[in-house]
């Protein structure tokens, strides 16, 4: 897989990925137009999002309408590092969701790619080409 990165105007970093645009640019209090996500935000939202695909892929296979489940996500954000030390996922089950899956829905989540990458971080090689 390649991802391009490539600027615009201000702050505005966006990446084609494919034939899909990902735009991204800075708040206004950072020096941004406020106009997309920042790339840590979206950081954060690949795994909100990576959590639901997975908890509605399992629903659907299921027969189950996933209308109705929210998946919540925390952050304890340490002002010191400036890192993030945990992230809690919620899901919020609705009210005639199966029993017998509620505990499987954790594991479900689990699953999440994005979260297994954190989990086994890849290594990172940055170089410079003329």
């Amino acid at each position: 897989m390649e991802l391009e990165v490539f600027f615009e105007d201000n702050l505005k970093v966006n990446a084609k990925l494919g034939d899909q645009i990902i735009r991204t640019d800075q708040s206004i209090a950072a020096g941004g137009d406020g106009s997309a996500p920042a790339p840590f935000e979206l950081f954060l939202a690949s795994i909100g999002t990576c959590s639901g695909i997975f908890v509605k892929h399992f629903c659907l296979q299921r027969g189950i309408d996933p209308t109705g489940i929210r998946i919540l996500q925390k952050h304890d954000f340490n002002p010191q590092t400036h890192m993030i030390e945990q992230i809690n996922i919620e899901v919020h089950l609705p009210e005639g969701f199966p029993e017998k899956y509620k505990d499987v829905i954790i594991k479900v989540v689990d699953q999440c790619a994005v979260k297994r990458h954190l989990q086994h971080p890849p290594v990172f090689n940055v170089t410079t080409v003329s």
